[in-house]
């Protein structure tokens, strides 16, 4: 029986992964600056079970870099503490090396037949945080069961970078859960499939 695949993203209201502040803009910090008890709680909750992570090589490089380097205090938050201990698969044809990710496993070829096969072989559920442009395929695909965006209370018109559906085709969102947490930043899980 196929294991489930998890999208997981970030998103402020407008629609952006992440911000660069440049010289002008808001440097908006982790979180947006909009991290709660509850929004910590509740990510921690996300990888209390064993799950395999996967990302595309651009997002890996950037979180595997960001917990090699340890300068940001987020990273001791007790879900990235979980999540760092967790095993993934990173669909890759440039990364020669796992970059220091304690169980990490590079494979080259297509992100959807990887996938595919992990659907099928996985004694765990799957989960990817972020990688746009390999979940857009993914996603165009039908391998992604559930979509879990985290909506931070804040428009970044000006400073927003990575758009998390910029790359998407028309899709039908299924609502499978909802949460408000420290009444500011919602978290929803939806289960996506094609407009009939």
């Amino acid at each position: 029986m196929a294991t489930t695949y998890t999208w997981d993203v970030f998103s402020t209201l407008d629609g952006y992964g992440s911000y660069d502040p440049g010289p002008e803009g808001v440097d908006w910090g982790g979180y947006w600056s909009k991290q709660g008890p509850e929004l910590l709680e509740w990510r921690a909750r996300r990888f209390e079970k064993p799950q395999r992570m996967v990302y595309g090589a651009t997002t890996f490089r950037e979180v595997a870099g960001t917990f090699a380097a340890a300068a940001d205090p987020n990273t001791l938050d007790e879900w990235n503490v979980r999540l760092s201990a967790m095993p993934a698969t990173v669909a890759s044809s440039t990364l020669q090396d796992t970059l220091g990710w304690p169980d990490a496993t590079i494979e080259k070829g297509d992100a959807t037949a990887i996938v595919s096969r992990l659907k099928e072989t996985s004694p765990v559920p799957l989960r990817s945080q972020a990688s746009l442009t390999m979940n857009w395929s993914l996603l165009a695909a039908g391998l992604i069961d559930r979509i879990e965006v985290t909506l931070f209370p804040v428009i970044t018109g000006r400073t927003g970078t990575s758009p998390i559906y910029a790359g998407l085709k028309d899709y039908d969102l299924e609502l499978l859960d909802n949460q408000t947490l420290d009444g500011r930043t919602i978290a929803l899980t939806y289960r996506p499939s094609k407009p009939a």
